[in-house]
Formats: C-alpha cells, structure tokens, sequence
C-alpha cells in the first residue's frame, strides 16, 4: 500500500494554512513589531510543516517520529507566539479566534499522525 506524499496529509495542509494566515497578519507589522516577534512566530509557524515535510525525507523509524514531535513542539511555541502578539496588542480577537480553531484542529491531527507511525519500530522500514 502506498502512502500518501507530504502534500496530500491534512496535518500538512493545516500547518501551511496557520503558517500563510500569520505571514499575511505579520506582514502588515510596523518594522519593530515584524522584526521582534513577527520574525520569531513567522519562524514558528513555518516550522510546523517542514518538519512534517523533513520527516518524510528520513528513512529511519526514529527520524520520523522526532520530526513530528518537533512539529508539535514548533504549534507549541507559535501558541506561545500568538498570545504574546495578543497581549501586545497586535492581534484582534478576531484573528486570535482563526488561529485557536486552526490551531485547536492541528495540535490533535499532529498526535493522531505520530500515533499512526507506531510506538516502536515493528512493520516499520527502517
């Protein structure tokens, strides 16, 4: 059977869709704001997908289930990000409430797809 590309995953497909919404918010910032936190969630966010990406390239049982724990651990810090942004007053409500329904989607979609990768290395190429 084989398995699906990088692309068609909907964990995937939801890390880029957080990812472009912060660009697009981030990207209308004052130069200061951009350059502090904008950089730091902007780097955060796009983290989450090229991991996912990164994880298909390794071959190895191992890599593939650290790079998905990586991508967990980058939606943990863009969370971070995102309620410093609020708290600093460069996110609306709004904006805050797209991102927590994207976000309240990924985080249990990442978990399902390291629980279908397995808890150990049987019937898995290594």
């Amino acid at each position: 059977m084989a398995s699906k590309s990088f692309q068609e995953l909907r964990v995937d497909r939801l890390s880029e869709r957080l990812a472009d919404d912060i660009w697009k918010i981030v990207n209308s910032w004052d130069f200061f704001a951009k350059d502090t936190i904008g950089k730091q969630i902007v780097r955060s966010a796009d983290s989450v997908g090229a991991n996912i990406a990164e994880r298909v390239g390794r071959g190895s049982y191992q890599d593939n289930r650290r790079f998905v724990k990586i991508a967990r651990g980058s939606l943990y810090e863009t969370q971070h990000w995102l309620r410093r942004a609020y708290t600093r007053n460069l996110l609306t409500v709004e904006q805050v409430n797209t991102f927590t329904t994207i976000i309240n989607d990924l985080a249990p979609q990442l978990n399902s797809y390291l629980q279908s990768i397995g808890s150990s290395p049987k019937n898995h190429d290594e």
